[in-house]
Order: C-alpha cells, then structure tokens, then sequence
C-alpha cells in the first residue's frame, strides 16, 4: 500500500557512499538540492586486493552529513522525512553481533577470490543459472568463502553465530540505528540471495561452508529499517527519530535519480567505470554471465552490466590532470575525429561487460600523432565499448528504444557526451543533479509506494545532447574496426561480432549547428519531456 503524501515543504536525505568519497545530499519534494556535503575515502590496495576501514565510512558520513544539513535553514532538518543510503555493490565486512567489525571492508572489486569461484559456480550451478548471476571473484559471495576458508578464527564464529555477513551500506545504517539492521536485496543480490524465492539459498550456501546464522535478514528497498538514535543525531546533525530505509546499490540508486524507470529506457554512468542500468519486464538471461538483474522496486527487472573501461583508463594514462586541462585537452581532441588509432580503454587487464574476459589487454592499434589523438582515441574507445554494450543487450532480447540517460562524473564532460551522442547515432540526455544519492533521496520519499512516481514528481530538468550532423556515420567504421580488433584478439565471438557490425545507428536528427541544448519540463515530445522519468 503506498504511503501517505508528504507535504510540499517535506525534505528527503539521500547517501551516496562511493570508492573515494561519501556523499550526502538533502531535496525537497521537486527534486531541487537544498543541502549537499561530501568527504573523502582513502583504499588500501596490494595487487588483487582492495580494501577500506569501515571506521572511515562512518566518520566520512558524519562529516558529510553535517555540511549537508549545516547548508539548510536553521530549524528545517526537522522537515527530513526520511533517509536511504547506497554503497558499492559486493562490499562488505564480518562483524560482531553488535557491530563490531572483524574485518576490514572487502570492495567491490577485490579480487583475490579467483580460486573461490569454481566451487562457488559448482556448488549453486543450477540456481546462479536461473538468477542469471555470472559469481566474478570480485562478488561477494566467493570473497565470502575465501575468508572463512582462510581463518580458523572467522569460520569457527561463523559456526557458533557469533558473527554476521554486513554489506556497506548495512554498516552505516546501523550506526545510525543503534544497532544491527536488515540488508535489501539489492544489496545481497552479489552474497547469492536468491530474488526469484526472495530468501538465501541455505542449501547452496551450506555446501560453501557458509552458516545460515552469519547472513543479515533481507527486505525490499524502501523499507523502514529503523530511527536515528540520540548518538547519531548528535555525531551528524540528523534529527533523533528520522527513518532510515533500506537502500540500494550505486548504480542503481544513479539509475533512480536519472529517473530511467521505465521499460526500454537506460541510464549509463560514466565514472570510474562504465556502466548500464536499464528496465525490462521479464528478467533478461545471458550465458555470457555479464549481464544480471536487480528487482525493480515496483515489479519487473533492472539488468545492467558494469565493465572495466572507463574514466579511470583517462586517469590512469593521464595522471595527475585537473578538469580544466582535460577539458583543454578536449578542445584539441576535436580535431581527431576519428583518431588515428583503437585504443581499448581500460586500465588494467580484465573485462566484465558487454563481454567477460579476464584476460582482456588494454591496446592501440595505429599510430598516434600526439597527446590529444592518443585522449581523443581514449574517449571515443569508451563510445564503442558502450555501443557495443547496448548491440549485446538487444542480442538478448533487450529494448533499447527508450531514453538514454547519461549520469557520473563522465557526463560532467560536454564534449565527451557529444563525442558519446555521435557514436552512438542517438539523442542522448543530461539531468541537471543526477547523482546517486539524490536517487536515495527518491527512493526515501517513496518509502514502499511507487518509486517510479515519487521519481517523475521529483525529476530535475535535463540537457539534450543530439548527435551532429555527419557524426554518427564519421565513426562507424572506425567502431567497426574496434569490435573487429576484440574478435581477433579472442574477446568477442562471431555472433556478437555480427550483430554489432551490421548494425545501423540512427541518423542524426534536427537541424545543422549546435547539438546540445537544454531541455524543459512542457516540452511536445517524449524524448525532450525533462520532468518525465524515464518514459
């Protein structure tokens, strides 16, 4: 049953809780940001291993949270009507039954469960392939097994219940709550939670050496899972008494508060890596295992898939550049159209989606002339990495005729989205505020009623970014050549290779001159509509 209305002065809260910063940012009801802070997060890495302190997420959070609220109207945060947080997905940590970490916070893309897998695939092999979950190392569950495997300690705990599974973001809202919590299954999806039955698969599990008394309880995003206590409220500023929600994922929560809710629509996130959420009604099977599904909080599915290439192949092959000398280099990147080689972006070997290969090499194929034709290739080899994404979700049945939504740090880049609109051969959209946590902030004023409505209410207008004229049909066959080069190198099979070369993009619509111009709530058109989520 939804819930009742909030009133028009109501706020929301939403805590993105990324891989180098905590963000929190407080909306009112039309989406508008009325209060936002953020802190940093330092990682430990040494090689395969990726960890982080989750004393630094907490002390990260209050420190963001007090920015956010100390942005607001003395006595408004009594208006917060309710909080949600995302986190990584696969991070987590063992704790004690009240909390106490035992382990550091295994991230989202440590790896150093690779041997873990094959028993892990061999234990489930009929249900992952039901769920449609691939279990990469870098998922939880394998990391799971790896710890207890390696510590006599840590199983023997496990045993007795005297330990519990906590994804991040379960940590921090139990700091805000006072006390364990109950995990979403977004958040479980990559621990193995079962979304079909909707409970854990404790056959599966046992056979893992897993205890069913290590894994957290599980209910859907949007759930109440408790109140901001007095210790919190006074570490964060928060009022005692707030709600905290279940959450859910990063790339799901940027998908929210893109407001891309709707069948055939996708939201793409340009960070670090990138990745495609999108809408189907039926769950999308892929036995390529790159592609799996969240449950859409008001029924169907949101596939997606997340690869390895990125904006951190821009930051590792041009370290140390603030924004504005990228942006400088952008400007000299222009005049490479095509550049005058391939280049794979990714920053270190592996890839994840739209094909899985872990031994996937970074290349150049061609000559460069400079530092702007080596950036230009960089940029436009994301393009083909994320056009080639979306020929293999259509291969597996998936409408990609809705709105694309372009959100993450990538989208901050004009150019770069224009370059992206080209490739691609279709409009595109910008949101004007479409980070994650204000997808939080979404799904906190939806509580368990329509997020998909509580998200048209609360969209933000958005900047259309149409393709140029002559730009689709300049890089296709260099995209070409690019999916080419994946299938000699063994990446890619015969089959994808041919759906993604005969493709034909859509040509560029409107007229000549500029292609990037902002968009109003009102407007005739769907595709132009920016109050209209996901539609």
């Amino acid at each position: 049953m939804a819930e009742t209305q909030p009133s028009p002065d109501q706020l929301w809260a939403g805590a993105d809780v990324g891989t180098q910063s905590v963000r929190v940012t407080i909306v009112d009801e039309t989406g508008a940001t009325r209060g936002t802070g953020s802190a940093p997060l330092t990682s430990t890495r040494a090689g395969d291993r990726h960890e982080q302190d989750p004393e630094q997420w907490w002390q990260a959070f209050r420190r963001a949270s007090r920015q956010a609220v100390g942005a607001l109207p003395a006595g408004a945060a009594t208006r917060i009507g309710g909080l949600a947080l995302d986190a990584t997905s696969g991070t987590f940590l063992l704790a004690d039954p009240d909390g106490t970490p035992r382990t550091p916070g295994l991230m989202y893309d440590d790896g150093r469960a690779g041997a873990e897998v094959p028993d892990v695939l061999a234990a489930g092999a009929g249900l992952w392939d039901r769920l449609g979950y691939a279990m990469q190392r870098s998922w939880a569950l394998p990391k799971l097994v790896w710890l207890l495997r390696r510590d006599a300690t840590l199983r023997a705990d496990a045993a007795a219940g005297r330990l519990r599974l906590v994804h991040q973001a379960d940590h921090l809202a139990a700091r805000l709550t006072g006390g364990p919590v109950a995990t979403d299954h977004s958040h479980a999806l990559k621990t193995g939670y079962d979304l079909d039955a909707e409970h854990w698969p404790t056959g599966v599990l046992g056979r893992l050496g897993v205890p069913a008394d290590l894994l957290p309880a599980v209910v859907r995003p949007g759930t109440r899972l408790g109140a901001v206590d007095r210790a919190a409220a006074d570490a964060t500023g928060l009022p005692v008494g707030l709600p905290v929600r279940a959450g859910m994922t990063d790339g799901c929560a940027a998908q929210l508060a893109a407001g891309a809710l709707t069948e055939g629509s996708w939201n793409a996130i340009l960070g670090t890596t990138l990745v495609l959420k999108g809408v189907t009604a039926e769950r999308l099977t892929d036995p390529g295992g790159a592609v799996y599904s969240h449950r859409h909080p008001d029924g169907g599915w949101l596939p997606g898939g997340a690869s390895s290439s990125g904006a951190g192949a821009v930051a590792a092959a041009y370290p140390g550049l603030g924004a504005a000398e990228l942006d400088a280099l952008a400007r000299r990147a222009a005049r490479y159209e095509p550049a005058g080689a391939l280049r794979y972006p990714v920053a270190t070997p592996g890839e994840r989606f739209p094909f899985v290969d872990p031994a996937a090499e970074p290349f150049v194929v061609g000559r460069l002339a400079d530092d702007a034709d080596g950036y230009a290739a960089l940029l436009q080899g994301v393009g083909y990495v994320e056009r080639l994404c979306y020929a293999y979700l259509r291969s597996l049945g998936a409408r990609t005729d809705g709105p694309v939504t372009l959100t993450g740090g990538g989208a901050r880049s004009r150019y770069w989205c224009q370059l992206r609109a080209d490739i691609l051969g279709r409009p595109l959209r910008v949101p004007r505020d479409a980070e994650p946590a204000v997808g939080m902030a979404v799904l906190a004023a939806a509580g368990t009623g329509s997020v998909a409505a509580t998200a048209a209410r609360m969209a933000r207008p958005y900047v259309e970014v149409e393709p140029r004229p002559g730009g689709p049909e300049r890089f296709t066959e260099p995209y070409r050549a690019f999916v080419a080069e994946l299938h000699r190198r063994g990446s890619i099979g015969a089959e994808l290779l041919a759906a993604a070369t005969t493709e034909t993009p859509v040509p560029a619509p409107g007229p000549a001159g500029t292609s990037v111009r902002s968009a109003r709530p009102g407007a005739a058109r769907a595709l132009r509509r920016g109050r209209d989520a996901g539609e």
